[in-house]
């Protein structure tokens, strides 16, 4: 393990099971809620203005999400059956549902919103139970083109905020706001280091705003008429049922960008690990499956109270590792704060009333960031010929279809409606490329049996005339072999002493990868994650015991192993080189 590994790992104060003293546990909550509460308040404004909805809307619609922020982050907190992460998880309102949100609400209200949001939260919720079927399909370089198409997608809501200023003031003063506010966010956001680089946003707004007013575009008196404490009048309508054309069309849509939270929340969970743990680990899927279901929730409840869908924010992951502070009491704090502030309408006027300039700046300057976060992801695993095809070739049709500039007034009615969504073609296409790339590869071959070390001289030999069907040589073979008796003897003995008492299902599947050999075995769920006994290998001293025995011959034998556990499958996969 790496010195700046360790420096990480030793400052961690208290790990999620720990209690902080009462008072730091609540100061951290106002730090975390003052660093996100601005964005989840103003996606719901620039949703509600882009749309054309009126202010009764968007009071309640602020209402609610701060309400569903704060029951979701107490929720991943406290972490209830399979529900919730267990660690500090904010949640808020997310970016990347804009532009569908906008678009239901111009074409049949909330009450349509509502809907779609409720039947794509249904789907969340299948998915996080069955997270390891998208292992293979919703690849890093499928989640980051997507993610890279949202920002693209959403460009012209902005460059509507950037000009929607009252009449009068459209020549010199909405130019004048966005440009203060995105020099001083952008500025600041590159001089700035530690915890300051996360207020850049919030002082953009504030110095935007503060110029906004002198140039007479912004208007205080909505907030200081507001009452201190109460719930808004309207807003809310009831779910429309009828299904109709406008549904089928924004369907695709909604379900995509719900897999893109997903993707997200994946990514949050697993980082948050990371920063929450002493000792450096593997991540826990099941945390993972937890969080995702938390998100369910959330997206759940909005739908019912006809608000934006929420996610996971990636600030947690900063503050925490910042700060060293990992108990989820913070997590409990923090959704209390958020529903304390639900029922504050002069709070809420407060960040309603930013003028629109300031609103699409501050949009400008955090989907900039997205796209980048997006390309990190397509690039994380490495970005050979095939994943840039993949990449490449979904942004190219997401931006044709999105801006009508492929087969122009070719296609028209329904399929127009829903061809152009920029994220939803590119999306379509980057998965059915993903899944053309696995059809030409080499056939994945399968074995379904048990764990039983009975069953091992039938797994050896599969694998070995797999092996050898794609003309491997015997040494080669050998060392598959071994690396499959070694991999079997660690599912068995990880979760029990006795191995030939619990037999587990276990499906083996090998493929060919140009020189290496990728073997996955998908068996029941166990305790205890075979990666960390890995790592915890690599720091003890050359005294092997018994048990351990089989993790250091893997790791001599294969080039890489990654182990998966969800609530239902353990997925061990390894890759080996014939050489």
């Amino acid at each position: 393990m790496s010195e700046s590994s360790t420096e990480r790992n030793n400052a961690v104060r208290y790990e999620p099971d720990e209690t902080a003293p009462p008072l730091l546990a609540l100061g951290l909550a106002f730090q975390f809620v003052a660093l996100a509460v601005a964005g989840i308040v103003i996606t719901v404004v620039i949703v509600g203005k882009a749309a054309g909805q009126p202010s009764q809307f968007i009071a309640w619609a602020t209402f609610a999400s701060l309400l569903v922020a704060g029951l979701c982050t107490a929720l991943q907190a406290k972490r209830i059956w399979r529900f919730g992460s267990g660690h500090v998880l904010l949640m808020g309102t997310s970016a990347v549902f804009i532009a569908v949100c906008v678009s239901a609400l111009e074409s049949g209200g909330p009450a349509l919103m509502a809907v779609l949001i409720i039947i794509s939260s249904a789907i969340q919720f299948m998915l996080a139970f069955k997270l390891s079927w998208l292992r293979n399909i919703i690849t890093p370089a499928v989640s980051g083109t997507v993610i890279m198409l949202i920002p693209l997608t959403v460009m012209p809501i902005v460059y509507d905020l950037l000009t929607a200023v009252p009449e009068g003031h459209e020549n010199t003063s909405a130019p004048i706001v966005a440009f203060v506010t995105i020099v001083v966010a952008a500025g600041l956001a590159m001089r700035a280091t530690g915890m300051w680089r996360l207020w850049t946003p919030i002082l953009g707004m504030i110095v935007g705003t503060i110029v906004a007013a002198f140039l007479g575009v912004y208007d205080p008196r909505s907030m200081l008429e507001a009452d201190w404490f109460g719930v808004p009048d309207g807003g809310w309508e009831f779910l429309d049922l009828s299904f109709g054309r406008e549904f089928w069309l924004l369907l695709p849509g909604f379900i995509f960008v719900t897999v893109v939270g997903m993707v997200e929340t994946i990514g949050d969970s697993v980082g948050i690990q990371r920063v929450s743990r002493r000792s450096p680990g593997a991540p826990d899927y099941r945390v993972v499956q937890g969080a995702i279901g938390a998100d369910g929730v959330g997206n759940l409840l909005s739908g019912i109270l006809c608000t934006v869908p929420n996610t996971t924010y990636s600030s947690s992951i900063a503050v925490t590792e910042l700060t060293g502070v990992a108990s989820r009491q913070v997590g409990v704090f923090i959704g209390l704060i958020f529903v304390i502030l639900a029922f504050l309408p002069k709070f809420q006027e407060l960040i309603i009333g930013i003028p629109n300039p300031v609103a699409g700046a501050y949009l400008g300057v955090i989907l900039a960031l997205l796209f980048i976060v997006g390309m990190r992801i397509a690039v994380r695993d490495g970005l050979d010929y095939r994943k840039a095809i993949i990449v490449g070739l979904s942004l190219w049709v997401g931006l044709g279809f999105q801006f009508e500039l492929i087969f122009p007034g070719l296609m028209d009615g329904e399929w127009a409606s829903l061809l152009q969504n920029g994220m939803t073609t590119g999306g379509i296409t980057a998965i059915v490329l993903t899944v053309l790339m696995r059809l030409l590869s080499s056939r994945m071959r399968r074995l379904t049996t048990t764990t039983a070390m009975s069953k091992l001289a039938e797994i050896q030999s599969f694998l070995g005339d797999a092996a050898a069907s794609w003309g491997w040589s015997e040494p080669g073979i050998n060392r598959l072999k071994l690396a499959a008796e070694e991999t079997v003897l660690t599912l068995t003995d990880h979760t029990n002493e006795d191995a030939e008492k619990i037999e587990r299902s276990l499906r083996v599947s090998i493929k060919r990868d140009i020189d290496d050999l990728i073997v996955e075995f998908a068996a029941v769920a166990g305790e205890g994650n075979l990666e960390d006994r890995l790592l915890l290998l690599e720091e003890s001293d050359t005294t092997t015991i018994e048990q351990d025995l089989s993790l250091r011959i893997l790791r001599q034998v294969t080039s890489s192993f990654r182990h998966q556990q969800y609530f239902d499958t353990d997925v061990i996969t390894i890759t080996v080189n014939e050489s």
